[in-house]
């Protein structure tokens, strides 16, 4: 199965490595964990940024390449 990814800027590629850096094997879980308090008190906008960290942090850690690279 063939996916894109989408980001809206740099910063969600910083905050991936970072979290990949502090948490190492957890980052995804951190990243979710970030996303579910930002959804528990509203605030959407922060909701969606953690979740689509958490796929970056997953597209990062994939041991193959999928799809078109440019």
């Amino acid at each position: 199965m063939h996916y894109h990814v989408h980001t809206a800027g740099r910063l969600v590629f910083a905050e991936a490595a970072d979290l990949i850096t502090r948490f190492g094997v957890h980052a995804v879980s951190e990243a979710r964990l970030r996303a579910g308090r930002s959804r528990a008190v509203g605030n959407v906008a922060h909701f969606c940024r953690w979740r689509e960290v958490e796929r970056m942090i997953g597209t990062l850690d994939a041991k193959a390449a999928e799809g078109a690279l440019h």
